[in-house]
């Protein structure tokens, strides 16, 4: 057995074999993983704060049916964009019915019906379009209103389920479809990490499909919150929860371990904020209101919103951004599949004899 010279038993290790050492060790993940959970905190809480602790509104489009023009009407749209420190876009429609039809379609968040003369203003708001929105609409006629002279009424068009009298039950129930499914994902990969390719989507379809029946099953005929299109809405959270699983695994296939953090960032921290289901796009800051629509849970949430309320007016739109998130993961994943960490080698014809 060699001997160490003398004094090197008391000699204090070098910074080069320190760093050495602690690259070796488990402390370096550890400490890497701190730092990142810490920012993500900040992340999280930062992105939500932005979006939704001061909503403002920007731009409201707005139909609008009668005498616009004339000196009352004109007082009342400039006092009403004062008041909200916004534009309204006014959209002209022939008569009431057409403006309506407009709301059902979504193009417009309230109908103002502004009769010739010195008459009662309408506001039609739609509190199934966006509960802040019809809120922040509502509150601001009446202040223009005493303010003006001009008399005014509130109506709501499609007012809101009872059981969800803030509108929130649509978002937290895309929000559930859209973390379950990449958590499902980050579980096929560690407890059924010798799935196939084939057997991983197939898989993560049938989560999918369970899950949102589930959801839908629990907060319709268990809780009676919300009184949903039953199949439609089933079939939107299982295409919800199928991109997310899929997007995780496109993530897992592309950076290995460090999936979590772009999916994280693509699927919580960017979309849930600006997916338009706590706060409507018209108020929230115009970056997210515009990207929000072309990412999962936005489009998820816009799916979900127009099959509740808005029944014989849904638009393809969604379900294509779905789709096609969907398609480009599987494709990125089929395509890089050799690089993903999960799979079983395939048995030699010979081993079964």
């Amino acid at each position: 057995m060699s001997e160490l010279p003398h004094g090197e038993h008391g000699r204090p290790p070098a910074p080069g074999e320190r760093w050495a050492a602690f690259r070796k060790s488990p402390f370096l993940p550890a400490t890497v993983l701190t730092l990142i959970l810490a920012a993500a905190a900040g992340l999280f809480a930062g992105s939500y704060t932005y979006a939704m602790a001061n909503p403002t509104p920007h731009t409201i489009p707005t139909a609008v049916v009668g005498a616009y023009d004339q000196p009352q009407g004109g007082r009342f749209v400039t006092g009403m964009e004062q008041a909200l420190a916004a534009s309204l876009k006014l959209h002209p429609y022939p008569s009431l019915p057409a403006a309506r039809t407009a709301v059902d379609d979504q193009k417009v968040f309230a109908v103002l019906e502004i009769p010739a003369g010195r008459g009662t203003v309408v506001l039609d708001v739609s509190g199934a379009s966006g509960a802040t929105v019809a809120q922040v609409l509502e509150e601001a006629a009446e202040k223009v209103g005493q303010s003006t002279g001009v008399p005014v009424t509130v109506r709501d068009l499609n007012p809101l389920q009872h059981g969800d009298p803030r509108g929130l039950a649509i978002f937290y129930i895309s929000l559930a479809a859209v973390i379950i499914g990449f958590v499902g994902a980050i579980q096929l990969s560690v407890h059924a990490r010798a799935l196939n390719p084939l057997e991983r989507i197939a898989f993560t379809a049938a989560y999918a499909l369970l899950g949102g029946f589930v959801i839908a099953a629990v907060v319709d005929w268990m809780l009676g919150a919300l009184r949903l299109p039953f199949v439609e809405s089933w079939l939107i959270l299982a295409l919800t929860m199928f991109t997310s699983g899929m997007v995780f695994t496109m993530f897992n296939t592309l950076f290995g371990r460090w999936a979590m953090l772009p999916t994280w960032g693509l699927m919580v921290l960017l979309g849930n904020p600006s997916s338009g289901g706590a706060v409507s796009w018209p108020l929230l800051p115009s970056p997210l209101g515009r990207i929000g629509r072309w990412l999962p849970p936005g489009a998820s949430v816009n799916a979900q919103h127009t099959a509740v309320y808005f029944a014989g007016h849904q638009h393809a739109f969604p379900f294509l951004v779905l789709a096609a998130w969907a398609v480009v993961s599987c494709a990125v994943f089929w395509a890089w599949r050799h690089r993903h960490p999960g799979g079983r080698e395939a048995r030699p014809a010979h081993a079964a004899d």
